[in-house]
Protein backbone atom coordinates (compact mmCIF):
# COMPACT_ATOMS: atom_id res chain seq x y z
CA UNK A 1 0.00 0.00 0.00
CA UNK A 2 2.08 2.67 -1.33
CA UNK A 3 0.60 6.30 -1.05
CA UNK A 4 3.90 8.21 -2.12
CA UNK A 5 2.83 8.37 -5.79
CA UNK A 6 -0.65 10.49 -4.69
CA UNK A 7 0.03 14.05 -4.65
CA UNK A 8 -1.22 14.86 -0.79
CA UNK A 9 -1.07 17.56 1.53
CA UNK A 10 -0.49 17.82 5.21
CA UNK A 11 -3.77 18.69 7.01
CA UNK A 12 -3.82 16.70 10.15
CA UNK A 13 -1.64 15.74 13.15
CA UNK A 14 -1.31 12.04 12.59
CA UNK A 15 -1.51 9.55 14.29
CA UNK A 16 -4.65 10.40 16.30
CA UNK A 17 -4.71 9.10 19.63
CA UNK A 18 -5.83 5.46 20.40
CA UNK A 19 -7.27 6.41 23.67
CA UNK A 20 -8.52 3.01 26.32
CA UNK A 21 -12.07 3.45 27.86
CA UNK A 22 -12.37 1.84 31.18
CA UNK A 23 -14.81 3.61 32.61
CA UNK A 24 -16.88 3.02 29.48
CA UNK A 25 -16.29 -0.67 29.35
CA UNK A 26 -17.40 -1.27 32.24
CA UNK A 27 -20.42 0.25 31.99
CA UNK A 28 -21.14 -1.80 28.89
CA UNK A 29 -20.07 -4.84 30.99
CA UNK A 30 -18.18 -6.19 27.89
CA UNK A 31 -14.28 -6.34 26.71
CA UNK A 32 -12.09 -3.52 26.56
CA UNK A 33 -13.44 -0.50 24.71
CA UNK A 34 -11.04 2.10 22.85
CA UNK A 35 -11.96 5.76 20.88
CA UNK A 36 -9.93 6.51 18.04
CA UNK A 37 -9.80 9.88 18.44
CA UNK A 38 -10.12 11.25 14.84
CA UNK A 39 -12.01 14.28 16.66
CA UNK A 40 -8.83 15.94 17.69
CA UNK A 41 -6.44 16.32 14.57
CA UNK A 42 -6.11 19.85 14.86
CA UNK A 43 -6.96 22.20 11.41
CA UNK A 44 -10.70 23.77 11.96
CA UNK A 45 -11.96 22.14 14.75
CA UNK A 46 -11.04 18.48 13.47
CA UNK A 47 -12.81 15.73 12.23
CA UNK A 48 -12.45 12.68 9.66
CA UNK A 49 -12.55 14.84 6.39
CA UNK A 50 -9.23 16.00 6.75
CA UNK A 51 -7.57 12.71 5.81
CA UNK A 52 -9.69 12.64 2.89
CA UNK A 53 -8.82 16.03 2.03
CA UNK A 54 -5.14 15.68 1.88
CA UNK A 55 -5.28 13.53 -0.91
CA UNK A 56 -8.35 15.25 -3.18
CA UNK A 57 -6.56 18.43 -2.33
CA UNK A 58 -3.18 17.47 -2.99
CA UNK A 59 -4.13 16.43 -6.24
CA UNK A 60 -6.33 19.84 -6.87
CA UNK A 61 -2.98 21.74 -6.31
CA UNK A 62 -1.46 19.88 -8.60
CA UNK A 63 -4.04 20.74 -11.17
CA UNK A 64 -3.54 24.67 -10.64
CA UNK A 65 -6.60 24.75 -9.15
CA UNK A 66 -7.37 28.30 -7.44
CA UNK A 67 -11.22 27.15 -6.00
CA UNK A 68 -12.97 24.60 -4.65
CA UNK A 69 -16.28 23.79 -4.73
CA UNK A 70 -18.34 21.04 -2.94
CA UNK A 71 -21.60 20.19 -1.47
CA UNK A 72 -23.54 19.20 1.72
CA UNK A 73 -26.45 19.68 4.04
CA UNK A 74 -26.46 23.09 6.34
CA UNK A 75 -24.75 21.94 9.21
CA UNK A 76 -22.03 19.74 6.70
CA UNK A 77 -18.70 19.00 8.51
CA UNK A 78 -16.63 18.20 5.32
CA UNK A 79 -17.80 21.95 4.08
CA UNK A 80 -16.40 23.41 7.52
CA UNK A 81 -13.26 21.29 6.98
CA UNK A 82 -12.97 21.66 3.40
CA UNK A 83 -13.64 25.85 4.40
CA UNK A 84 -10.53 25.40 7.05
CA UNK A 85 -8.09 23.37 4.74
CA UNK A 86 -8.57 25.87 1.62
CA UNK A 87 -7.97 28.81 4.17
CA UNK A 88 -4.95 27.08 4.74
CA UNK A 89 -3.93 26.51 1.36
CA UNK A 90 -4.72 30.22 -0.49
CA UNK A 91 -7.89 28.04 -2.28
CA UNK A 92 -10.94 29.81 -3.08
CA UNK A 93 -13.93 27.33 -1.54
CA UNK A 94 -17.36 27.62 -2.63
CA UNK A 95 -20.30 25.39 -0.23
CA UNK A 96 -22.97 24.86 -1.76
CA UNK A 97 -25.51 23.64 0.56
CA UNK A 98 -29.37 22.43 0.77
CA UNK A 99 -31.60 22.85 3.69
CA UNK A 100 -31.86 18.66 3.45
CA UNK A 101 -32.53 17.94 6.66
CA UNK A 102 -35.79 18.62 8.65
CA UNK A 103 -34.25 20.79 11.21
CA UNK A 104 -34.86 24.55 11.78
CA UNK A 105 -34.34 27.52 14.02
CA UNK A 106 -31.80 30.00 14.91
CA UNK A 107 -29.19 27.58 16.54
CA UNK A 108 -29.55 25.12 13.34
CA UNK A 109 -29.15 27.83 11.03
CA UNK A 110 -26.30 30.25 12.43
CA UNK A 111 -24.15 28.41 14.68
CA UNK A 112 -22.06 25.59 14.87
CA UNK A 113 -20.38 24.38 11.20
CA UNK A 114 -22.33 27.41 9.62
CA UNK A 115 -20.58 30.09 11.16
CA UNK A 116 -17.02 28.67 10.92
CA UNK A 117 -17.85 27.95 7.44
CA UNK A 118 -18.07 31.67 7.49
CA UNK A 119 -14.89 32.41 9.93
CA UNK A 120 -13.06 30.38 7.16
CA UNK A 121 -13.85 32.71 4.74
CA UNK A 122 -15.94 30.18 2.57
CA UNK A 123 -18.27 31.67 0.10
CA UNK A 124 -21.67 30.08 1.45
CA UNK A 125 -24.71 29.29 -0.72
CA UNK A 126 -27.87 27.73 1.20
CA UNK A 127 -30.12 26.72 -1.44
CA UNK A 128 -33.56 25.09 -1.39
CA UNK A 129 -33.98 22.82 -3.50
CA UNK A 130 -31.72 20.10 -6.36
CA UNK A 131 -32.75 23.08 -9.24
CA UNK A 132 -31.58 26.21 -7.00
CA UNK A 133 -28.38 24.21 -6.33
CA UNK A 134 -27.26 23.79 -10.28
CA UNK A 135 -27.92 27.14 -10.81
CA UNK A 136 -25.75 28.33 -8.13
CA UNK A 137 -22.81 25.41 -9.25
CA UNK A 138 -22.63 26.62 -12.80
CA UNK A 139 -22.46 30.33 -11.50
CA UNK A 140 -19.28 29.54 -9.20
CA UNK A 141 -17.61 26.85 -11.24
CA UNK A 142 -14.83 28.11 -13.66
CA UNK A 143 -11.61 26.66 -15.41
CA UNK A 144 -9.34 26.74 -12.43
CA UNK A 145 -12.05 25.01 -9.96
CA UNK A 146 -12.02 21.71 -8.53
CA UNK A 147 -15.34 19.91 -7.47
CA UNK A 148 -15.24 17.53 -4.31
CA UNK A 149 -18.13 15.06 -3.80
CA UNK A 150 -20.28 15.21 -1.28
CA UNK A 151 -17.77 14.13 2.11
CA UNK A 152 -14.97 13.99 0.26
CA UNK A 153 -16.32 10.58 -0.55
CA UNK A 154 -14.83 9.26 -3.77
CA UNK A 155 -11.96 6.54 -4.36
CA UNK A 156 -9.28 9.27 -4.10
CA UNK A 157 -10.80 10.70 -0.90
CA UNK A 158 -10.85 6.86 0.23
CA UNK A 159 -7.21 6.62 0.21
CA UNK A 160 -7.05 8.57 3.02
CA UNK A 161 -8.49 5.76 5.46
CA UNK A 162 -7.06 3.05 3.77
CA UNK A 163 -3.96 5.16 5.51
CA UNK A 164 -5.55 4.99 9.00
CA UNK A 165 -6.47 1.90 8.76
CA UNK A 166 -2.61 1.27 8.84
CA UNK A 167 -2.19 3.69 11.07
CA UNK A 168 -4.87 1.69 13.70
CA UNK A 169 -3.46 -1.65 13.49
CA UNK A 170 -0.14 -0.43 14.52
CA UNK A 171 -1.58 1.38 17.17
CA UNK A 172 -3.58 -2.13 17.95
CA UNK A 173 -0.57 -4.11 17.43
CA UNK A 174 2.04 -1.81 19.97
CA UNK A 175 -0.99 -2.44 22.67
CA UNK A 176 -0.65 -6.25 21.86
CA UNK A 177 -4.60 -6.49 20.60
CA UNK A 178 -4.12 -8.44 17.18
CA UNK A 179 -7.81 -8.70 16.44
CA UNK A 180 -10.54 -6.41 17.49
CA UNK A 181 -13.90 -5.57 16.03
CA UNK A 182 -13.44 -1.35 14.72
CA UNK A 183 -17.36 0.21 14.45
CA UNK A 184 -17.40 3.48 12.14
CA UNK A 185 -20.37 5.52 11.28
CA UNK A 186 -21.02 5.81 7.51
CA UNK A 187 -22.62 8.79 5.69
CA UNK A 188 -20.68 9.54 2.21
CA UNK A 189 -19.25 6.03 2.59
CA UNK A 190 -15.26 6.84 2.32
CA UNK A 191 -14.49 6.60 5.74
CA UNK A 192 -15.79 3.01 6.01
CA UNK A 193 -14.67 2.19 2.94
CA UNK A 194 -10.89 2.90 3.50
CA UNK A 195 -11.06 1.18 6.77
CA UNK A 196 -12.47 -1.80 4.97
CA UNK A 197 -9.89 -1.93 2.54
CA UNK A 198 -7.14 -1.46 4.36
CA UNK A 199 -7.92 -3.71 7.19
CA UNK A 200 -8.67 -6.28 3.96
CA UNK A 201 -5.12 -5.74 2.16
CA UNK A 202 -2.88 -5.65 5.12
CA UNK A 203 -4.39 -8.89 6.05
CA UNK A 204 -5.82 -7.88 9.65
CA UNK A 205 -7.94 -10.72 11.18
CA UNK A 206 -10.18 -8.13 12.78
CA UNK A 207 -13.22 -7.50 11.50
CA UNK A 208 -15.46 -3.90 10.61
CA UNK A 209 -19.10 -3.04 11.66
CA UNK A 210 -19.95 0.24 9.41
CA UNK A 211 -23.34 1.70 11.22
CA UNK A 212 -25.01 3.91 8.91
CA UNK A 213 -26.53 7.22 9.64
CA UNK A 214 -28.18 7.70 6.17
CA UNK A 215 -28.67 5.43 3.79
CA UNK A 216 -30.55 1.90 3.83
CA UNK A 217 -28.52 -1.22 4.37
CA UNK A 218 -28.44 -2.22 0.91
CA UNK A 219 -27.54 0.85 -0.47
CA UNK A 220 -24.64 1.69 1.94
CA UNK A 221 -23.18 -1.59 1.36
CA UNK A 222 -23.15 -1.10 -2.24
CA UNK A 223 -21.50 2.58 -1.80
CA UNK A 224 -18.89 1.22 0.52
CA UNK A 225 -17.90 -1.87 -1.78
CA UNK A 226 -17.61 0.73 -4.83
CA UNK A 227 -15.53 3.29 -3.20
CA UNK A 228 -13.31 0.80 -1.76
CA UNK A 229 -13.27 -1.01 -5.34
CA UNK A 230 -12.47 2.43 -6.31
CA UNK A 231 -9.79 2.93 -4.19
CA UNK A 232 -8.56 -0.60 -4.56
CA UNK A 233 -8.07 0.73 -8.47
CA UNK A 234 -6.20 3.50 -7.77
CA UNK A 235 -4.12 1.42 -5.73
CA UNK A 236 -3.75 -1.83 -8.32
CA UNK A 237 -5.00 -3.90 -6.29
CA UNK A 238 -7.44 -6.81 -6.39
CA UNK A 239 -10.86 -5.86 -5.74
CA UNK A 240 -11.74 -6.20 -2.30
CA UNK A 241 -14.23 -9.00 -0.97
CA UNK A 242 -14.51 -7.11 2.30
CA UNK A 243 -16.11 -10.46 3.99
CA UNK A 244 -15.14 -8.97 7.53
CA UNK A 245 -16.99 -6.41 7.24
CA UNK A 246 -20.63 -6.14 7.94
CA UNK A 247 -23.32 -2.42 7.69
CA UNK A 248 -26.21 -1.97 9.67
CA UNK A 249 -28.95 0.83 9.48
CA UNK A 250 -31.09 0.26 12.59
CA UNK A 251 -30.39 3.44 14.52
CA UNK A 252 -30.58 5.73 11.52
CA UNK A 253 -34.28 6.18 13.36
CA UNK A 254 -36.48 8.95 11.57
CA UNK A 255 -33.45 10.04 8.93
CA UNK A 256 -30.52 11.28 8.88
CA UNK A 257 -29.60 14.41 11.03
CA UNK A 258 -32.95 13.90 12.95
CA UNK A 259 -32.29 13.03 16.78
CA UNK A 260 -33.45 9.76 18.26
CA UNK A 261 -33.71 9.33 21.67
CA UNK A 262 -31.37 6.63 21.45
CA UNK A 263 -29.05 8.51 20.27
CA UNK A 264 -29.35 10.94 23.15
CA UNK A 265 -28.66 8.37 25.52
CA UNK A 266 -25.55 7.39 24.04
CA UNK A 267 -24.20 11.19 23.72
CA UNK A 268 -24.62 11.33 28.01
CA UNK A 269 -22.95 7.64 28.47
CA UNK A 270 -19.57 8.52 26.00
CA UNK A 271 -19.95 12.12 28.02
CA UNK A 272 -20.25 11.03 31.30
CA UNK A 273 -17.98 8.05 31.43
CA UNK A 274 -14.97 9.50 29.34
CA UNK A 275 -15.88 13.12 28.65
CA UNK A 276 -16.09 11.99 25.16
CA UNK A 277 -18.54 14.63 23.25
CA UNK A 278 -20.21 12.55 20.09
CA UNK A 279 -21.92 14.81 17.93
CA UNK A 280 -25.90 14.18 17.04
CA UNK A 281 -25.87 12.96 13.27
CA UNK A 282 -22.90 10.71 12.45
CA UNK A 283 -21.12 9.41 16.19
CA UNK A 284 -24.11 9.89 17.80
CA UNK A 285 -26.29 7.45 15.90
CA UNK A 286 -23.16 5.10 14.90
CA UNK A 287 -22.36 4.82 19.48
CA UNK A 288 -25.76 3.47 18.95
CA UNK A 289 -24.80 0.23 17.21
CA UNK A 290 -21.53 0.52 19.37
CA UNK A 291 -23.30 0.65 22.44
CA UNK A 292 -25.45 -2.77 20.96
CA UNK A 293 -22.58 -4.50 19.72
CA UNK A 294 -20.04 -4.27 22.73
CA UNK A 295 -21.11 -6.08 25.45
CA UNK A 296 -21.47 -9.36 22.96
CA UNK A 297 -17.81 -9.25 21.37
CA UNK A 298 -15.64 -11.47 22.16
CA UNK A 299 -12.64 -8.96 21.51
CA UNK A 300 -11.81 -5.76 22.22
CA UNK A 301 -13.59 -3.28 20.19
CA UNK A 302 -12.53 -0.42 18.93
CA UNK A 303 -14.78 3.31 18.01
CA UNK A 304 -13.75 5.48 15.79
CA UNK A 305 -14.85 8.80 16.58
CA UNK A 306 -15.15 10.54 13.31
CA UNK A 307 -15.60 14.38 15.22
CA UNK A 308 -18.71 16.91 14.50
CA UNK A 309 -18.38 18.64 17.60
CA UNK A 310 -19.14 22.27 15.99
CA UNK A 311 -22.41 20.87 14.77
CA UNK A 312 -23.90 19.58 18.19
CA UNK A 313 -23.92 23.17 18.92
CA UNK A 314 -26.19 23.28 15.86
CA UNK A 315 -28.89 20.98 17.70
CA UNK A 316 -28.13 22.95 21.26
CA UNK A 317 -32.12 23.76 21.86
CA UNK A 318 -32.57 19.66 21.60
CA UNK A 319 -29.56 18.93 23.77
CA UNK A 320 -30.93 21.85 26.87
CA UNK A 321 -34.07 20.37 26.77
CA UNK A 322 -32.59 16.51 27.23
CA UNK A 323 -30.05 17.26 29.55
Amino acid sequence: MDLSAFPRVTLGSWPTPLEDAPRLAAALGGPPVLIKRDDVNGLGAGGNKLRKLEFLLGQALEQGADTVITFGALQTNHGRQTAAACAKLGLRCELVLTAKVPMAGEAYERSGNVVLDHMFGANVHVCADAEETVQVYESVNHERAVTLPVGGSNGLGTLGYVAAAVELVDQLHERGVDNATVVVPQGSGATAAGIALGTELLGWPGTVHAASVSHAKEDAQNELRQLAGDAAELLKAETPKLAHVTVTDDTIGPGYGVPTQDMWHVLKLFAETEGVILDPVYTGKAAVAFRRLAPASEVPVVFLHTGGLPGFYGYAPEAVAQF
